[in-house]
């Protein structure tokens, strides 16, 4: 049985989400993470990590948001995953000659096999919640991490080894607005939801081994 989290954590994670969106647009307004071709995207970078570290940590040292994690329906996390579908807009983006082939098609492709296969598993975890200590579970959450982690490797990669040559096509989109929101709020927020999904997993494991062990003991 799930616990009641307290409104006030779930207004603090909504505050949290709102202002780093705020800040996100503010700084992209603002050019603060274009770089110059042929260098690290380290402002993207770190737009993608630190709120990957935030979450950590509070989900290691900050109670309130534990059970907050742990807590969220996981047929939401699973659903707010079929948005990735969205990554049909990489493919038109590089047939139209704004972003390279080597970025957009598998990070387009990866994002929609998990966005066309999120609802037929949420259908699964509707009818069967225990779904969610599956082996199939774990792994389709592995899967959507691993792409999301392909696809910013593939874009650092083609940021780092990009001229900047009049005409050329480059990652440097990716880093101004709107398409800057993907890679530094969409891509942790989706990892987060993935991460949830597995903390939530090895936790429904561990209370079934747990009934397992005291039915064998009776």
């Amino acid at each position: 049985m799930r616990s009641p989290v307290p409104p006030a954590t779930k207004w603090v994670a909504a505050v949290v989400l709102a202002g780093w969106l705020t800040l996100v647009l503010l700084l992209g307004a603002g050019g603060a993470f274009v770089g110059r071709p042929g260098t690290p995207p380290l402002a993207i970078l770190i737009g993608f990590a630190v709120p990957l570290i935030v979450f950590f940590a509070g989900f290691r040292w900050w109670r309130p948001f534990r059970d907050f994690v742990l807590t969220v329906d996981p047929r939401v996390m699973m659903g707010l995953q079929a948005w990735r579908f969205g990554g049909l807009g990489f493919l038109a983006l590089y047939a139209n000659g704004i972003l390279p082939g080597n970025f957009a098609i598998p990070a387009g492709l990866g994002d929609m096999a998990i966005g066309v296969t999120a609802p037929l598993l949420l259908a699964v975890l509707v009818r069967q919640p225990t779904f969610a200590a599956s082996k199939t579970f774990v792994v389709w959450n592995a899967l959507g991490v691993l792409d999301l982690v392909v696809a910013m490797t593939t874009g650092a990669l083609g940021s780092m080894h990009a001229v900047g040559g009049v005409g050329d096509v480059t990652t440097g989109p990716m880093a101004q607005l709107p398409l800057l929101l993907i890679p530094a709020y969409l891509v942790p927020i989706f990892i987060m939801l993935h991460m949830g999904a597995f903390l939530q997993a090895r936790r429904l494991a561990g209370h079934r081994a747990e009934q397992a062990q005291s039915g064998a003991v009776v």
